[in-house]
């Protein structure tokens, strides 16, 4: 399987991180399947970064395979959604940045992708009228709506499908709010979609 992550998805996310560009396109990176952090299992801060932030995001689950998938299908190729958080070494990725260099390690590192517990897509009436947020030791530092995606989980499986052939499996991390914020250690993050916790875990 493999992760498929949109960057800069939400409007207020690019202002608070400096990004002023208008992209007319998803943009969009991966993570190897180790990035995969589940099963309430605790997040390690690694020892190359000084500054990982949390960026929560509702991920998609693929359950067929696809490839040159058009916008008004691609609601048939995703079965499942959850709560999941993209951990970033933020330090990293203004390094990498700044010298023009891809920035796949700020993002891919392992158990960068942590997931909560999955829930069928036809629970909800309108996949893009979705409501998460995140808590911190019992306080909400991040929400949002996937209503205010620049671009709608549909097209992005579609954009995605013209380059790489989707497997059943796979997860598309569909982009973070405004809000995002470092972790550090002993710290309890809960995910929630819709008011129901599906991500529970520990930061060590």
């Amino acid at each position: 399987m493999k992760i498929i992550a949109v960057g800069m998805n939400y409007a207020r996310h690019n202002k608070e991180l400096g990004h002023t560009q208008i992209n007319t396109e998803p943009v969009i990176f991966m993570k190897p399947d180790s990035a995969i952090l589940k099963d309430s299992k605790p997040f390690f801060i690694p020892n190359f970064s000084n500054e990982i932030h949390y960026e929560t995001e509702l991920v998609v689950r693929i359950n067929r395979l696809g490839k040159n998938i058009a916008p008004r299908f691609a609601n048939r190729y995703y079965d499942a959604v959850t709560v999941g958080i993209d951990f970033t070494a933020r330090d990293l990725q203004r390094k990498f940045r700044e010298q023009g260099n891809p920035w796949e390690l700020c993002k891919g590192f392992d158990s960068s992708a942590a997931i909560g517990t999955f829930v069928p897509v036809d629970r909800y009436k309108d996949i893009q009228n979705l409501n998460f947020n995140l808590l911190i030791d019992g306080k909400e530092v991040q929400s949002g709506c996937t209503a205010d995606m620049l671009f709608k989980i549909n097209d992005i499986i579609a954009y995605v499908s013209r380059f790489v052939t989707l497997k059943i499996g796979d997860l598309l991390f569909t982009g973070t709010p405004a809000g995002v914020g470092p972790v550090s250690i002993g710290q309890h993050l809960q995910g929630y979609l819709e008011g129901e916790k599906l991500l529970d875990f520990y930061i060590r």
